[in-house]
């Protein structure tokens, strides 16, 4: 329990939920991580592409980010009215429910808990390309540096948002200042060299030119410079993260990510081409990622080139965090309409959704298993869920806009509402011709993965729907409690010997009902098994019979079956089932005793035989059968739990 607590701090109370909230400053670290980590790997995406054009691919990155940046654009204001109309919640499954309907919002879902755990895969394998850009020696160590990344984010964000966001926040505002200042002196430089500026570290020379521009390659570079927009909607997606009021905190944060996403991708775009910096092949040995190239090249090789390196290895590492806010918010939705398990809309120990935590740090960790931890490898399978989540949430926002100009009051409204619609038209129309061509341009490097992925998880959903629509159907009762079955059960008591667990149960046992029976099961056939049963009849002839004769009651029979199999529950459900045939149907309770085990040691001295008997009883049971655990302490411990719960009767009652 101390270890526990040191990792993921105290176990917060309800009250202090309003209090884990958190503003503009937190809410940067906490959701911009992701979208001002993708000015890293967005713009070397697209730079990747244009490869074989060799030096000329820098004559067409301008052309290739322009059309970027103007979406961005688009995004923002669209998600801006976004959060000012579901300032709760505004992320593309609320936002699709509400206005498009059922299936929508499930594809938004599986769209966006696709996106999100790519993000993390995709985040964290470029955090350590630039590491080992900086440090090439650790290049045979990408998958473990990545999988270490995943666990340290995993803890932090195990301890809530708001310690996530205050941790994260000096990296993050550390390399939004160290770029700043390498873009501006690179723009500076570039400027006064008339285009030509003089590289302090020349970057390697680009390649021999192997193919001819074309207008499908251009596109490809487009789709997968479009990376450099996925953490955009992350801000609608976590508003309940938000302090009071939560419009303004949004609005903030979502205007310091898009403005600061922006000067980097317009900073890196012109200086690329200025300083003649390309994308190089992270499987290598010697790679080196454009911002590593790009920092050498304006500032050198120095102390401030290793600080703004370690600043962007934290950022991309830790953009993973944007999925691990909005990630487990996402699951806490779809589970409370029950299209995912229960136990993802559960409140952990940190007033986070634990269960949404550690199924995408799971996830992410196979994904970078599988591809080993290298960001190209990961890149074709992204952006797919981003933009399908962009085009779903504008489309749902332009059916909003719709309903609220019929309900217009006014004039004034009816304009106001007419220029939310067109906005969101506007980016409807842009994010679904960039899935399309997003999806065409990187279907055969891998997005039909995605394609298939999306989906399956849809299908999935749905069968966990059904089967909670099943089960409430089977477990409703309208009817009023009907008064049946009050014939005491027959109960029976397992034991392994005459001891304090079995005292207990027969105690319990005699005060349910007059039948009782006690049953010893024998695992293996010999002398020693029958001296065994010989010594415990006499123990029971002292210890049981004679004291329950001295009572007035009739003494519980102690039958001894053989475990032929070795198999515990087979014999003991046989003998339930031959009860209840003679008994005509009655119900059979079977107490199981058992030692509560406290600490780790105990669970590895025992071997649970009380836990698998019930087990099985439970599994291969029937509705006459009723399994009661009787647990046996070897020291009691004090509860130290439920501060501020108190039972208080039902005022409703006589002579409250």
């Amino acid at each position: 329990m101390v270890l526990v607590d040191l990792l993921l701090g105290r176990r917060l109370a309800n009250r202090e939920y309003v209090e884990r909230k958190i503003g503009a400053f937190e809410g940067v670290p906490a959701m911009g991580l992701d979208g001002l980590s993708s000015s890293a790997y967005g713009p070397e995406a697209a730079l990747t592409i244009l490869i074989p054009l060799g030096s000329a691919s820098l004559l067409y990155m301008d052309w290739v980010m322009a059309p970027i940046v103007a979406l961005l654009v688009i995004l923002f204001g669209s998600y801006w009215q976004t959060i000012r109309a579901y300032p709760n919640n505004g992320g593309a499954y609320i936002v699709a429910k509400d206005n498009l309907g059922t299936n929508a919002s499930l594809l938004a879902a599986a769209a966006l808990m696709i996106d999100y755990m790519l993000n993390v895969a995709v985040g964290i394998s470029a955090g350590v390309g630039a590491l080992v850009s900086a440090a090439p020696q650790l290049h045979p160590y990408i998958l473990s540096l990545c999988l270490g990344v995943l666990l340290v984010i995993t803890l932090v964000n195990l301890r809530g948002t708001l310690d996530a966001g205050r941790l994260f926040a000096l990296p993050t505002y550390l390399f939004v200042a160290s770029f700043a200042a390498i873009i501006g002196m690179g723009a500076y430089r570039a400027i006064l060299a008339g285009g030509h500026p003089q590289p302090v570290v020349p970057p390697p020379e680009l390649p021999a030119a192997t193919a001819a521009v074309s207008f499908w390659l251009l596109l490809r570079a487009f789709a997968s410079g479009c990376t450099a927009m996925t953490g955009v909607e992350a801000v609608s997606n976590g508003m309940s993260a938000f302090r009071d009021p939560p419009v303004k905190y949004g609005h903030r944060t979502l205007a310091a990510i898009v403005g600061i996403l922006g000067v980097l991708l317009i900073g890196i775009a012109y200086l690329v081409t200025k300083y003649r910096i390309g994308a190089m092949d992270q499987t290598r040995p010697g790679y080196r990622s454009v911002l590593s190239q790009l920092a050498g090249a304006v500032v050198g090789n120095g102390t401030f080139y290793y600080v703004a390196m370690g600043s962007l290895l934290c950022v991309l590492a830790l953009s993973a965090n944007t999925s691990f806010v909005d990630f487990p918010r996402l699951c806490r939705m779809v589970a409370a309409d029950g299209f995912l398990p229960k136990a993802f809309a559960i409140a952990g120990r940190r007033l986070v959704f634990t269960v949404g935590i550690l199924y995408l740090a799971v996830s992410a960790g196979l994904l970078l298993l599988v591809f080993g931890g290298i960001t190209d490898r990961l890149i074709p399978l992204f952006a797919i869920g981003a933009f399908l989540s962009f085009t779903l949430s504008q489309a749902g926002m332009v059916v909003h806009w719709q309903r609220a100009l019929r309900d217009a009051g006014s004039a004034s409204a009816g304009r106001a509402h007419r220029l939310h619609f067109w906005i969101n038209t506007v980016g409807a129309a842009t994010t679904a011709v960039a899935l399309i061509v997003i999806v065409v341009a990187k279907f055969a490097e891998g997005a039909w993965i995605t394609v298939l992925v999306i989906p399956a998880t849809i299908a999935l959903l749905k069968a966990i729907r059904r089967y909670y629509d099943e089960l409430a159907v089977r477990v409703r009762d309208p009817k009023p409690l009907e008064l049946r079955d009050r014939v005491p059960p027959i109960v029976l008591v397992t034991t392994e010997d005459w001891n304090k667990l079995t005292d207990k149960a027969l105690n319990l046992a005699l005060s349910l009902t007059r039948e009782v029976i006690a049953v010893h099961l024998t695992h293996l056939a010999g002398p020693e098994a029958e001296e065994h049963d010989r010594r415990l009849r006499a123990q029971w002839r002292i210890h049981v019979e004679e004291p329950v004769r001295a009572a007035g009651l009739v003494p519980p029979p102690l039958v001894i079956l053989q475990a032929e199999y070795r198999t515990i529950h087979e014999p003991v459900l046989q003998l339930v089932r031959e009860l209840e045939r003679r008994a005509g149907g009655r119900r059979v309770a079977v107490l199981v005793p058992e030692v509560v085990k406290q600490r780790w040691y105990e669970h590895l001295l025992h071997t649970h035989r009380a836990r698998h008997l019930r087990s099985q009883l439970v599994r291969y049971g029937d509705p006459h059968l009723i399994v009661i655990n009787v647990p046996w302490y070897l020291q009691a411990r004090p509860f130290d739990g439920g501060q501020g719960t108190q039972w208080r009767p039902d005022a409703s009652k006589p002579g409250h």
